[in-house]
């Protein structure tokens, strides 16, 4: 049976594993080592001729890495991935590998602001230019092209409102003009939506959210077809941004229940979002299942399940809401999402406090504005936590 074939919780256990591992162990070891040796003078000169597919020094590779790429491909339907030490690494270094001095960038407004900084501040620096686009907004996406644009790059959900790219239309688009679509897949993840099975040219994910999903590991990845990969890992080998095998065996191991984790948190978040709907306190929720959500429609139509990230605004001054975030028992007070602890945040005082209110107007950031990460904890435990924090909330 194909891996196309399979399912997925049968691709996370078995994808891009072989049956027989070193010493006869059940579990892909972590290959501890900086360099590898090669038998005879032959056998390198095989190497170096490409008769021989092994390892030759640490930066360019490792078995246990490697699994954990082949995995990572086989969920993402993709010909090959590559794996990184963090999520940043692999969008810095994709974005270094496919654009030169004089190229053009189109980033959609609510990606992760540290790809925005990296995108507008680092790559400046190189003579990429960047445009900014509303990722609802398709036909100025498409005005924003130019000549000199080579990537289209969004997240899909977005971060924090839960944007939802209509991956046929960017697709489209990227085909008329001749543009390659990155599509950051973290809240996603492979569970709910494939993005390179529409057209998409590469996938991202932080590895570090529901990929390894224990909150114990960095780690990011690349998927794509293989030439695409192969010309990432060139650059990759050049710039040193390798992963740890130890996190790469960390992430095998979190990956095999990667799909069982992703069902319940699709299952709590749409509780919770139904719940806070309904909530006297609550002015909106930012989540894709919900029907008055603007995706809505796009969301159904091409996600199988809507992630464990829910965003909604709190009735309240962020002095109450604070109260009210410190008020919960269950879910920490912490950046990041994905693993079995449920987080919780206020993103004006976590990512955006060095700016004022005003600033965080400017960049779509309102200060009654909550981002909750669900984990898998009992559903009705979640919710019975929220209610009581929520007293704290006048009205």
């Amino acid at each position: 049976m194909s891996d196309k074939k399979k399912g997925i919780s049968t691709l996370a256990v078995h994808g891009g594993e072989p049956r027989e591992k070193a010493a006869h162990a059940i579990t892909t070891p972590i290959h501890q080592t900086s360099t590898y040796v090669f038998r005879d003078t032959a056998e390198l000169c095989d190497y170096m001729d490409g008769k021989l597919d092994r390892m030759e020094y640490g930066r360019y590779g490792n078995p246990t890495t490697r699994a954990a790429e082949l995995k990572l491909a086989a969920l993402d339907h993709a010909e090959d991935a590559l794996l990184f030490p963090s999520g940043m690494g692999a969008i810095t270094t994709t974005i270094m590998a496919l654009t030169k001095a004089g190229d053009h960038i189109i980033l959609t407004s609510d990606s992760y602001r540290r790809t925005r900084q990296f995108c507008l501040q680092i790559m400046a620096k190189f003579g990429v230019e960047t445009s900014i686009v509303d990722p609802r907004d398709y036909d100025a996406l498409e005005k924003a092209i130019t000549p000199k644009t080579k990537l289209l790059f969004s997240e899909s959900p977005t971060n924090p409102y839960m944007n939802v790219i209509d991956l046929p239309k960017v697709v489209a688009i990227g085909k008329k003009h001749r543009i390659k679509i990155i599509i950051d897949s973290t809240f996603a993840t492979p569970f709910n939506q494939t993005p390179l099975d529409y057209g998409v040219d590469l996938v991202l994910h932080s590895a570090t959210k529901y990929l390894g999903g224990h909150n114990d590991l960095l780690g990011g990845v690349i998927t794509g077809k293989k030439d695409f990969i192969d010309g990432i890992r060139k650059f990759q080998g050049i710039l040193g941004g390798i992963p740890d095998p130890q996190a790469a065996y960390l992430l095998i191991r979190g990956l095999k229940t990667f799909p069982l984790r992703m069902a319940r948190q699709n299952e709590s978040a749409l509780a919770i979002a139904r719940y806070l709907n309904k909530h006297p306190k609550i002015s909106m929720v930012y989540y894709p299942a919900l029907e008055h959500h603007h995706n809505y429609e796009v969301a159904k139509a091409q996600m199988r399940g809507f992630g464990g990230v829910v965003s909604f605004e709190v009735k309240a001054t962020l002095e109450q809401i604070s109260k009210f975030i410190d008020n919960c028992k269950i879910p920490y007070i912490a950046p990041s999402l994905g693993g079995t602890e449920s987080l919780i945040e206020q993103p004006s005082l976590m990512s955006f406090y060095e700016l004022s209110t005003e600033e965080r107007k400017a960049v779509g950031i309102s200060d009654q504005l909550v981002r909750y990460a669900v984990g898998v904890e009992d559903t009705q435990d979640l919710i019975d936590d929220l209610e009581q924090a929520l007293k704290v909330i006048p009205g």
